[in-house]
């Protein structure tokens, strides 16, 4: 059933993007708590397993039935689940390492990759004020990285490179969204996840990699290790909580407008200090807030330029977005 267009400008779908959020948030911190005793392809392992299990055994009957993941399009979902498997491999690898709120801070640096992509695969129209905030943002993320000084980490590469990563899934999920369903989505995602597991299990599980003194390469390449009956369901509830957010992300986006539900996604920023300090003791100086207050605001003049670039696109015709 299509909503009407007084029901994507309620406020209905917020709710469910700031439920989604709290989950994301929720999940960071248990991979975080993770991340000092176990390989990162185990949790992934468990993590996936339980979520694909979930999206069959829950999402599936309540949005319909199995032929909802039929396809024809089956390399694009295949490609849209490497770019999250890479791009969760990427942030979660950097969590190991680096505070939780510097992580994802630099990782918001996503839209703005989003808005460089789209010029180069869409061919959309990116103004100067939108050039302006991407600007403004990338200055955010190089107070948070600090280049060239002591405390540069080779590992607040990673969110980037996860951004990155999460840009080109976004991009192609703009290509395949109107033709494919979003249970459909989320289970190729869940089913890549898992095949990418096992086959890192398989090949890292003896252990004959971990030869590094680096929180980050330590959680890829550790052996495979029998987890504790409190920790295995932190890596279960991780599942559940992974498949339920990006469940509600979904309903989200489409019970409102991207415009009005985008924004809450940054709410993740501040929970991400809050969560940081209480259970990590973690608490960025002045100058690491400074750049993620930039990478904030940056964020969200791209979300707002572009809703209203689409606005003027709908009233004038024209593709200048």
């Amino acid at each position: 059933m299509s909503l009407t267009d007084a029901e994507r400008t309620s406020f209905s779908g917020a709710y469910w993007a700031l439920a989604a959020v709290v989950a994301f948030s929720v999940n960071d911190v248990v991979i975080k708590f993770l991340s000092g005793d176990y390989p990162l392809y185990q949790v992934m392992f468990v993590r996936s397993l339980v979520g694909l299990l979930f999206v069959i055994a829950i999402v599936v009957p309540l949005t319909g039935t199995l032929h909802m993941l039929a396809t024809k399009r089956l390399k694009i979902h295949i490609l849209r689940g490497a770019c999250v498997v890479f791009a969760n491999f990427c942030f979660f690898l950097a969590l190991a390492a680096l505070p939780l709120a510097d992580a994802v801070a630099i990782f918001f640096i996503s839209p703005l990759m989003i808005s460089v992509f789209s010029v180069i695969f869409l061919g959309e129209y990116v103004g100067p004020r939108r050039w302006a905030a991407i600007l403004v943002g990338l200055v955010g993320v190089l107070i948070v990285v600090r280049p060239g000084t002591s405390a540069f980490q080779i590992a607040s590469l990673l969110p980037l490179l996860a951004a990155i990563g999460y840009a080109f899934l976004h991009i192609l999920t703009r290509r395949i969204g109107g033709t494919e369903n979003a249970t459909a989505m989320v289970f190729y995602i869940q089913a890549t996840f898992l095949a990418v597991a096992t086959v890192a299990g398989l090949a890292l599980g003896h252990g004959g990699f971990d030869t590094f003194d680096h929180p980050s390469a330590q959680f890829l390449f550790r052996a495979w290790v029998w987890p504790t009956l409190f920790d295995l369901g932190l890596m279960i509830f991780s599942g559940i909580v992974i498949a339920i957010g990006g469940y509600m992300i979904s309903q989200a986006y489409s019970r409102s407008e991207a415009a009005l539900i985008a924004p809450f996604e940054y709410i993740a920023l501040p929970l991400s200090v809050a969560f940081g300090l209480i259970l990590f003791a973690e608490l960025p100086d002045a100058f690491a807030m400074s750049g993620i207050a930039l990478i904030l605001v940056s964020g969200l003049v791209l979300i707002w330029r572009e809703a209203a670039a689409r606005r003027r696109a709908v009233l004038e015709g024209p593709n200048r977005l």
